[in-house]
């Protein structure tokens, strides 16, 4: 097992491409979204991201490396790590901008670090989940339905990521879909270019020419000069944000994503072990875990997470020198802060069609990585995800109206918006009770729709009834206006309580209520094949 190899070279760069991708978006959703400055950007964000992609980079490497000097292979292929994309959105969009129109509504002085601040938290709870589910995954996943898993994702995927991007795809439409079909050729189509020239790369490449040509680039006018950061600790900034309780209305957020980046990453440890790569699970998810950790603790709120895409690299004739070569190439770009020229010479929008593939992927994957007949509970899954874009969507188009600030706050024309957004066919009360908690929901009506399809009616009674329980505890459902946005109210919601304990009695009572057209009442699983 040799240390470097050619196919690395063709690795570094592919995933370099992928991870440069995704630090040109986080430096757009920071600064564009967020608002923070390039002190807080560039001198606490991306010194942590550089400190938890070089430790996970190496360490997998280090893996790849020993199991081949054991099983005397020279083969092995490091397991691909990097930036979680999906908990990158979920938190800058459900958690740290909430936070920040709070603050300004509110007249705080600083809204930017507060947001800033929310972020690394919910990063810190998303590497305690991930370390600690690294000793229960196999658990977790044997008790719940990869339907409920998977759709719940594709939800934020399809919502957050994919509708997202391809809105700025058709207002950008040259730049985007020059860009998506190259996109479409390649992961598609599954076509080569010449010169053996990654997709990824020629769609940048042309997004930048085209991004330029039609006056979108440069996207900042003046890039700050580059200079050596050296990355330090911020353990007082989190025990003061431990110590802030207004935070646990996130914890409806950071919960699900931590337990999603534990599952997501075990399946793809399994996907190495299906290419002829058997890496230990426990230390896997646990060097995971510890990235995300360190993200936290030297200030970056975007946890880590193993790529899926094993089986491409490993094809692709990459072995470990991929992963420590991208590891110390994001490093330096990090903390160098050469991002800065980067983002100046590459805009977001000559990336973003890589980044709705990303979107469209997570989505396509649920549907085929599911039994066929569970496809209603994906779904039903996604509904929940899609409904809190749609809310805030909704509150952004009021806010562009002129609605959602001190002068002309919410909290008194709130049951008159809600009123009239129903007299247009439009019921903004559902989609704000979706978006509380809406991870939450997914998952339990999708699981619960998986029960009821293979006739598990206990089960699926179980699922409502946890349901019921989140929703008399405040953690799905509940809500409350401030004059900037709607929040969750931590408080109980007998309604929605009611509303599950009926359909866990009516499902617990459906062996006396239905027939089964013939079949063994006492069956929980249809003897007829699915469709």
């Amino acid at each position: 097992m040799r240390v470097f190899v050619r196919g690395d070279i063709d690795g570094f760069f592919g995933l370099a491409l992928d991870n440069m991708v995704q630090l040109i978006l986080i430096g757009a959703l920071c600064k564009g979204v967020l608002g923070f400055p390039d002190e807080l950007l560039y001198g606490r964000v991306l010194p942590g991201v550089a400190l938890s992609l070089l430790i996970g980079n190496l360490f997998y490497a280090w893996q790849a490396y020993r199991l081949g000097v054991r099983e005397g292979r020279d083969d092995v292929c490091a397991q691909p790590y990097g930036i979680n994309t999906v908990s990158l959105f979920a938190y800058v969009f459900l958690v740290m901008l909430p936070v920040k129109l709070n603050a300004e509504q509110s007249g705080a002085e600083n809204p930017a670090e507060l947001a800033w601040r929310a972020g690394i938290i919910a990063c810190l709870g998303s590497g305690l989940i991930e370390f600690f589910g690294a000793f229960v995954a196999e658990k977790i996943r044997r008790s719940t339905p990869r339907a409920a898993l998977l759709s719940t994702l594709s939800g934020i995927a399809l919502g957050f990521i994919a509708l997202g991007f391809v809105l700025q795809t058709f207002a950008y439409p040259i730049v985007g879909l020059g860009t998506f079909s190259v996109v479409m050729l390649t992961y598609f189509g599954r076509v080569r270019f010449k010169f053996g020239l990654p997709g990824g790369l020629v769609a940048v490449a042309l997004g930048t020419a085209l991004a330029w040509a039609t006056g979108i680039a440069p996207g900042d006018a003046t890039p700050r000069a580059a200079e050596w950061v050296t990355p330090m600790p911020i353990w007082e900034t989190l025990l003061d944000g431990l110590e802030d309780t207004s935070l646990w209305r996130y914890f409806a957020i950071i919960l699900p994503m931590g337990l999603f980046n534990v599952i997501g990453s075990l399946q793809n440890i399994e996907a190495a072990e299906a290419a002829g790569d058997r890496f230990r699970t426990g230390p896997s998810l646990a060097a995971n875990g510890l990235g995300t950790l360190v993200a936290a603790a030297f200030g970056s709120c975007f946890p880590t997470t193993i790529y899926i895409g094993h089986p491409g690299w490993k094809a692709m004739g990459a072995r470990a020198g991929y992963s420590a070569l991208n590891g110390v190439f994001m490093a330096a770009i990090c903390l160098t802060g050469t991002l800065a020229s980067v983002s100046y010479l590459i805009p977001v929008e000559a990336g973003m069609a890589i980044i709705l593939w990303i979107g469209i992927i997570i989505v396509a994957q649920a549907f085929q990585t599911t039994p066929r007949h569970h496809a209603p509970a994906v779904v039903v899954g996604m509904i929940p995800g899609l409904a809190a874009w749609g809310a805030m969507m909704a509150k952004g188009g009021m806010k562009a109206a002129g609605l959602g600030t001190p002068e002309n706050g919410f909290v008194e024309r709130a049951d008159s918006l809600v009123e009239a957004f129903a007299q247009g066919g439009i019921f903004l009360e559902g989609a704000l009770t979706l978006e509380r908690g809406f991870i939450f929901t997914s998952m339990i009506l999708a699981a619960a729709t998986v029960a009821i399809i293979e006739r598990k009616f206990l089960v699926a009674a179980t699922w409502c009834s946890l349901a019921a329980l989140l929703s008399a505890v405040g953690l799905i459902h509940t809500y409350e206006w401030t004059e900037s946005d709607s929040v969750m109210s931590l408080g109980p919601s007998p309604s929605f309580t009611l509303a599950y304990g009926l359909m866990a009695v009516l499902f617990l009572a459906a062996r006396k209520l239905c027939s089964f057209d013939g079949e063994d009442p006492e069956s929980d699983v249809p003897t007829r094949p699915p469709l």
